[in-house]
């Protein structure tokens, strides 16, 4: 049995509960067994964590102890997979740098606020986005400081709201990606300001893929040992 644990909480402005709702009634209609809790106390045990196949946080702008951070970070490069949107992934804990490496980014502003009317780009034809169209939302834009190392999906053009990050031209903004952090497969969605930005059309078909295809993180490690990137030192 395919197990996910979702996590939810943190500023209710993004509606973690429903959101979080959202992505247990995709992984519950997949077959997937799932485990839901409002606290992060379930971070603190990493050895139950490496048990479960996917970790869904769903927090915005909390605080993750040097020790939970690991815990997390420990399990998905053995392969349990993590996928998330919005803040609740890429905004979630501002202090922890080791979060933001294995997430990809770290969220630095919206410029316009909630409301902005921007394209999403598909630029790949990888099965996470394959039939997918460009599409427009008008929500929040997340302007993120991003790893040049993500393997991008989709993008959004920063030129739609003025301000003074403008002086340096606009941008393709990552809004879609997926990388590897060890074994385990990571997916970020910067769509999901509000639940009802991911509970239906393409953002959702999306957000969905995503969610199933990093739950299928330890089945595509199967048979490949961690120690390969494994080195002592003082890495974050």
């Amino acid at each position: 049995m395919t197990t996910a644990l979702i996590t939810w909480g943190g500023w209710d402005g993004h509606e973690p509960d429903k959101v979080a709702a959202i992505f247990d009634k995709v992984l519950n209609d997949a077959g997937i067994e799932t485990t839901v809790t409002d606290s992060l106390d379930c971070f603190d045990d990493g050895v139950k964590l490496k048990t479960y196949d996917l970790i869904v946080p769903v927090w915005t702008m909390s605080d993750l102890s040097r020790d939970a951070a690991t815990n997390v970070s420990e399990a998905v490069a053995a392969g349990t997979g993590i996928a998330g949107c919005h803040g609740g992934m890429c905004d979630a804990f501002r202090g922890s740098p080791l979060w933001q490496f294995m997430t990809g980014a770290n969220w630095v502003g919206h410029p316009g606020g909630d409301g902005v009317k921007h394209r999403v780009n598909i630029i790949s034809d990888d099965p996470l986005v394959a039939g997918i169209s460009d599409f427009d939302v008008e929500t929040e834009q997340y302007y993120l400081h991003v790893d040049p190392a993500n393997k991008v999906l989709a993008t959004t053009r920063t030129d739609v709201v003025t301000w003074y990050h403008s002086a340096n031209g606009s941008v393709d903004m990552p809004v879609v990606w997926t990388r590897e952090w060890g074994l385990g497969r990571v997916y970020y969605n910067a769509l999901g300001h509000q639940a009802s930005v991911i509970a239906s059309g393409p953002a959702f078909e999306m957000v969905k893929r995503g969610l199933l295809w990093a739950a299928q993180s330890k089945s595509s490690a199967k048979g490949r040992d961690a120690t390969q990137f494994q080195n002592p030192g003082n890495h974050w």
